[in-house]
């Protein structure tokens, strides 16, 4: 399989996706995303958005031979996002979207590649169980408009927890009634994983609006 996945049609304005730590690009999340976020909401919408997925090197690595790696260095992770913006970048808007570390990666390079948005889903504001070792200080003064799609509950970073945190104002936080770091919601709560998502969808669309105006 290719380390590249291209929905939607060639668009002036493009987002380029990236994958969390521990799944591909191409897991249940990815692609309900990624078609959904290239899919015109109806014949009379002018403004549409082509995704690129991407892996990251140890994830490629991971397809040839099975073998479950760690995520590449931070250094490397970042080499990578630049490497496909470089490639990718349109004429019109882009925007970068990422899930858990891909998202994270992408919001720490995402002032100096000057780009247009962040979508950032199930964003991990500290490791898991260390609450106390925030990953927010370049949130802090972040330029680049960014919209995080965050589970009320999610370990590494639930709604308590983040409404203590300084983030800058160019960022809005959606939050997904009970859901947790996939934006699962549990049964009891009486929401599902799929409204969760249709809400999450729903909001990155109307975000990429805005930025296309």
């Amino acid at each position: 399989m290719t380390s590249e996945i291209i929905n939607g049609q060639n668009s002036e304005n493009r987002i380029i996706f990236a994958h969390g730590a521990g799944a591909p690009m191409d897991t249940d999340f990815m692609n309900y995303f990624a078609d959904g976020l290239s899919a015109k909401a109806s014949e009379k919408e002018q403004k549409s958005w082509q995704v690129i997925r991407f892996e990251f090197p140890y994830m490629q690595q991971r397809r040839l031979n099975g073998s479950k790696r760690p995520p590449n260095t931070q250094k490397v992770l970042l080499e990578s996002w630049q490497d496909i913006v470089n490639k990718y970048r349109p004429e019109g808007k882009l925007v970068l979207a990422g899930k858990s570390m891909g998202g994270r990666m992408a919001s720490l390079i995402a002032d100096s590649l000057r780009v247009d948005g962040l979508i950032l889903f199930g964003y991990p504001f500290h490791p898991p169980g260390k609450p106390e070792k925030t990953r927010t200080q370049h949130l802090e003064k972040l330029q680049t408009k960014t919209l995080i799609l965050q589970g009320e509950r999610d370990a590494l970073g639930n709604k308590d927890e983040v409404a203590g945190y300084q983030l800058s104002p160019q960022i809005e936080i959606f939050w997904l009634a009970d859901g947790d770091h996939g934006l699962k919601p549990r049964k009891k709560s009486g929401f599902t994983e799929q409204q969760n998502w249709q809400l999450a969808l729903d909001q990155s669309r109307s975000f990429l609006a805005e930025i296309s105006r």
